[in-house]
């Protein structure tokens, strides 16, 4: 699944769009490495966002296209800082 998709999906960025430029910017890295949008991320990786005034980092261990709201914070397990609500 494409990183900016599994943003969304996951809700840690709510929109797609905010998801896309975020890594655009080289606020988003896959294992260590900044990551494009269009970067397929796999179970297990490590992904970090820097956001305004914090940074998360999380390591995915679901993925799936549809997700109820209920069920998205079972996609990742959070490793440092904090989700921010965008």
């Amino acid at each position: 699944m494409r990183l900016d998709k599994y943003l969304k999906v996951s809700r840690i960025i709510k929109r797609r769009t905010v998801a896309k430029e975020a890594c655009e910017t080289g606020r988003v890295s896959i294992n260590g490495k900044v990551a494009k949008a269009s970067s397929d991320i796999k179970e297990n990786d490590i992904i970090e966002i820097q956001f305004a005034s914090r940074s998360l980092k999380a390591k995915i261990v679901n993925i799936a296209e549809h997700v109820r709201k209920e069920d998205a914070k079972d996609m990742y397990v959070i490793l440092e800082g904090e989700e921010d609500q965008e």
